[in-house]
Protein backbone atom coordinates (compact mmCIF):
# COMPACT_ATOMS: atom_id res chain seq x y z
CA UNK A 1 0.00 0.00 0.00
CA UNK A 2 2.89 2.18 0.78
CA UNK A 3 4.54 1.71 -2.73
CA UNK A 4 1.52 2.57 -4.39
CA UNK A 5 1.32 6.00 -2.76
CA UNK A 6 4.85 6.34 -4.17
CA UNK A 7 4.08 4.99 -7.30
CA UNK A 8 0.57 6.62 -8.46
CA UNK A 9 2.24 10.14 -8.28
CA UNK A 10 4.68 8.98 -10.33
CA UNK A 11 2.70 7.27 -12.53
CA UNK A 12 -0.02 10.31 -13.02
CA UNK A 13 2.87 13.05 -13.38
CA UNK A 14 4.03 10.76 -16.68
CA UNK A 15 0.74 10.61 -17.96
CA UNK A 16 0.15 13.87 -17.17
CA UNK A 17 3.27 14.64 -19.72
CA UNK A 18 2.35 13.25 -22.41
CA UNK A 19 -1.23 14.65 -22.65
CA UNK A 20 0.16 17.94 -21.99
CA UNK A 21 2.36 17.18 -24.51
CA UNK A 22 -0.12 15.55 -26.72
CA UNK A 23 -2.22 18.71 -26.72
CA UNK A 24 0.56 21.04 -26.98
CA UNK A 25 1.44 19.18 -30.63
CA UNK A 26 -2.43 18.77 -31.31
CA UNK A 27 -2.65 22.57 -30.87
CA UNK A 28 -0.54 23.49 -33.61
CA UNK A 29 -3.41 22.74 -35.86
CA UNK A 30 -6.65 22.12 -33.93
CA UNK A 31 -8.88 24.15 -33.61
CA UNK A 32 -8.85 25.02 -37.58
CA UNK A 33 -11.54 27.46 -37.44
CA UNK A 34 -11.55 30.30 -34.41
CA UNK A 35 -13.54 29.58 -31.64
CA UNK A 36 -13.89 32.18 -28.32
CA UNK A 37 -13.51 31.03 -25.11
CA UNK A 38 -14.16 32.97 -22.35
CA UNK A 39 -13.24 36.36 -24.48
CA UNK A 40 -10.35 34.82 -25.55
CA UNK A 41 -9.92 33.72 -29.25
CA UNK A 42 -8.41 30.40 -29.98
CA UNK A 43 -7.13 28.90 -33.23
CA UNK A 44 -4.77 26.37 -34.48
CA UNK A 45 -1.60 27.74 -34.94
CA UNK A 46 -0.93 26.68 -38.23
CA UNK A 47 -4.62 27.95 -39.58
CA UNK A 48 -3.82 30.90 -37.97
CA UNK A 49 -0.58 31.79 -39.32
CA UNK A 50 -1.14 29.91 -42.75
CA UNK A 51 -1.21 33.03 -44.65
CA UNK A 52 2.28 34.57 -43.71
CA UNK A 53 3.89 31.07 -43.61
CA UNK A 54 2.66 30.64 -47.11
CA UNK A 55 4.24 34.40 -47.96
CA UNK A 56 7.51 32.97 -46.07
CA UNK A 57 7.54 29.89 -47.64
CA UNK A 58 7.14 31.44 -51.20
CA UNK A 59 10.14 34.03 -50.30
CA UNK A 60 12.19 31.12 -49.51
CA UNK A 61 11.31 29.23 -52.57
CA UNK A 62 12.13 32.14 -54.52
CA UNK A 63 15.47 33.41 -53.15
CA UNK A 64 16.92 30.43 -52.28
CA UNK A 65 15.52 27.19 -53.53
CA UNK A 66 14.67 28.38 -56.95
CA UNK A 67 16.74 31.48 -57.83
CA UNK A 68 16.40 33.11 -61.27
CA UNK A 69 20.16 33.54 -60.99
CA UNK A 70 21.22 29.95 -60.35
CA UNK A 71 18.82 29.07 -63.18
CA UNK A 72 20.39 30.88 -65.47
CA UNK A 73 23.52 30.07 -64.66
CA UNK A 74 22.77 26.35 -65.64
CA UNK A 75 21.00 27.50 -68.88
CA UNK A 76 23.62 29.39 -70.43
CA UNK A 77 26.75 27.18 -69.76
CA UNK A 78 28.48 26.10 -73.10
CA UNK A 79 28.30 22.74 -71.69
CA UNK A 80 24.95 22.28 -72.45
CA UNK A 81 24.95 23.58 -76.29
CA UNK A 82 28.05 21.18 -76.04
CA UNK A 83 25.73 17.99 -75.04
CA UNK A 84 23.44 19.06 -78.39
CA UNK A 85 25.82 19.55 -80.72
CA UNK A 86 25.48 15.83 -82.45
CA UNK A 87 21.84 16.36 -82.66
CA UNK A 88 21.67 19.82 -83.77
CA UNK A 89 24.69 19.23 -85.90
CA UNK A 90 22.48 16.73 -87.38
CA UNK A 91 19.64 18.59 -88.25
CA UNK A 92 21.31 20.99 -89.95
CA UNK A 93 23.33 18.59 -91.98
CA UNK A 94 19.52 16.87 -92.77
CA UNK A 95 18.32 20.56 -93.69
CA UNK A 96 20.98 21.54 -95.88
CA UNK A 97 21.61 18.19 -97.87
CA UNK A 98 17.53 17.38 -98.03
CA UNK A 99 15.19 20.18 -97.08
CA UNK A 100 17.28 23.20 -98.93
CA UNK A 101 17.62 21.63 -102.33
CA UNK A 102 13.78 20.24 -102.09
CA UNK A 103 12.72 24.31 -101.63
CA UNK A 104 15.40 25.29 -104.20
CA UNK A 105 16.30 22.56 -106.76
CA UNK A 106 18.26 24.72 -108.64
CA UNK A 107 21.07 25.12 -105.24
CA UNK A 108 21.52 21.29 -105.54
CA UNK A 109 23.15 21.94 -108.62
CA UNK A 110 25.95 24.23 -106.80
CA UNK A 111 26.18 22.90 -103.01
CA UNK A 112 28.27 19.59 -102.56
CA UNK A 113 29.96 18.03 -99.61
CA UNK A 114 32.44 20.61 -99.45
CA UNK A 115 30.11 23.51 -99.16
CA UNK A 116 27.61 21.99 -97.23
CA UNK A 117 30.67 21.04 -94.75
CA UNK A 118 31.53 24.86 -94.45
CA UNK A 119 27.40 26.05 -93.86
CA UNK A 120 27.39 23.70 -91.35
CA UNK A 121 30.56 25.06 -89.21
CA UNK A 122 29.54 28.17 -90.02
CA UNK A 123 25.86 27.57 -88.51
CA UNK A 124 27.36 25.74 -85.47
CA UNK A 125 30.02 28.87 -84.79
CA UNK A 126 26.82 31.22 -84.72
CA UNK A 127 24.67 29.15 -82.67
CA UNK A 128 27.50 29.02 -80.33
CA UNK A 129 27.55 32.78 -80.37
CA UNK A 130 24.09 33.33 -80.23
CA UNK A 131 22.75 30.37 -77.78
CA UNK A 132 23.72 32.53 -74.09
CA UNK A 133 22.27 35.27 -75.65
CA UNK A 134 19.28 33.54 -76.37
CA UNK A 135 19.13 31.65 -73.19
CA UNK A 136 19.81 34.90 -71.07
CA UNK A 137 17.13 36.96 -72.75
CA UNK A 138 14.62 33.93 -72.62
CA UNK A 139 15.52 33.85 -68.95
CA UNK A 140 14.91 37.33 -68.27
CA UNK A 141 11.44 36.89 -69.85
CA UNK A 142 10.45 34.12 -67.92
CA UNK A 143 11.68 35.31 -65.02
CA UNK A 144 9.27 38.73 -65.68
CA UNK A 145 6.35 36.39 -66.39
CA UNK A 146 7.07 33.73 -63.99
CA UNK A 147 6.46 35.18 -60.12
CA UNK A 148 7.22 32.01 -58.05
CA UNK A 149 7.13 33.72 -54.97
CA UNK A 150 3.39 34.82 -55.73
CA UNK A 151 3.10 31.04 -57.38
CA UNK A 152 4.16 28.98 -54.06
CA UNK A 153 2.42 31.44 -51.81
CA UNK A 154 -0.85 31.49 -53.41
CA UNK A 155 -0.55 27.42 -53.37
CA UNK A 156 0.36 27.20 -49.99
CA UNK A 157 -2.25 29.74 -49.08
CA UNK A 158 -5.03 27.87 -51.06
CA UNK A 159 -4.63 24.36 -48.95
CA UNK A 160 -6.95 23.50 -47.08
CA UNK A 161 -6.01 22.99 -43.16
CA UNK A 162 -6.98 19.24 -43.49
CA UNK A 163 -4.43 19.19 -45.94
CA UNK A 164 -1.30 21.29 -44.53
CA UNK A 165 -1.83 19.05 -41.42
CA UNK A 166 -1.53 15.76 -43.48
CA UNK A 167 1.06 17.09 -45.23
CA UNK A 168 2.92 18.42 -42.13
CA UNK A 169 2.26 14.99 -40.12
CA UNK A 170 3.66 13.30 -43.02
CA UNK A 171 6.86 15.24 -42.59
CA UNK A 172 7.27 15.64 -38.49
CA UNK A 173 5.22 12.29 -37.06
CA UNK A 174 8.24 10.47 -36.00
CA UNK A 175 9.16 13.82 -34.64
CA UNK A 176 5.93 14.40 -32.64
CA UNK A 177 6.03 10.67 -30.96
CA UNK A 178 9.33 11.44 -30.15
CA UNK A 179 8.15 14.92 -28.37
CA UNK A 180 5.57 12.84 -26.48
CA UNK A 181 8.16 10.59 -25.22
CA UNK A 182 10.15 13.03 -23.87
CA UNK A 183 6.94 14.79 -22.70
CA UNK A 184 6.30 11.60 -20.83
CA UNK A 185 9.84 11.41 -19.39
CA UNK A 186 9.82 14.81 -18.29
CA UNK A 187 6.92 13.95 -16.25
CA UNK A 188 8.26 10.95 -14.88
CA UNK A 189 10.93 12.31 -13.90
CA UNK A 190 9.38 14.98 -11.92
CA UNK A 191 6.73 12.52 -10.36
CA UNK A 192 10.29 10.83 -9.28
CA UNK A 193 11.77 14.18 -8.19
CA UNK A 194 8.49 15.15 -5.88
CA UNK A 195 8.00 11.52 -4.48
CA UNK A 196 11.82 11.75 -3.43
CA UNK A 197 11.39 15.26 -1.72
CA UNK A 198 8.20 13.31 -0.19
CA UNK A 199 10.58 10.76 1.12
CA UNK A 200 13.12 12.54 2.40
CA UNK A 201 10.82 15.07 4.46
CA UNK A 202 9.35 12.64 5.95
Amino acid sequence: MQWTHYILPVLLSAFTGWVTTWIAIKMLFHPRNPVNIFGFKLQGIFPKNQQLIAQKLGQVVSKEFLSFAEIEAKVTDPGNLEKLRPEIESHIDKFLREKLPALFPMLSMFIGDKTINQLKGAFLMELENLFPILMKSYMTKLEQDLDLERIVTEKVAGFSSEKLEDILDQITKKEFQFLEVVGAVFGLLIGLVQVLIQVLGS
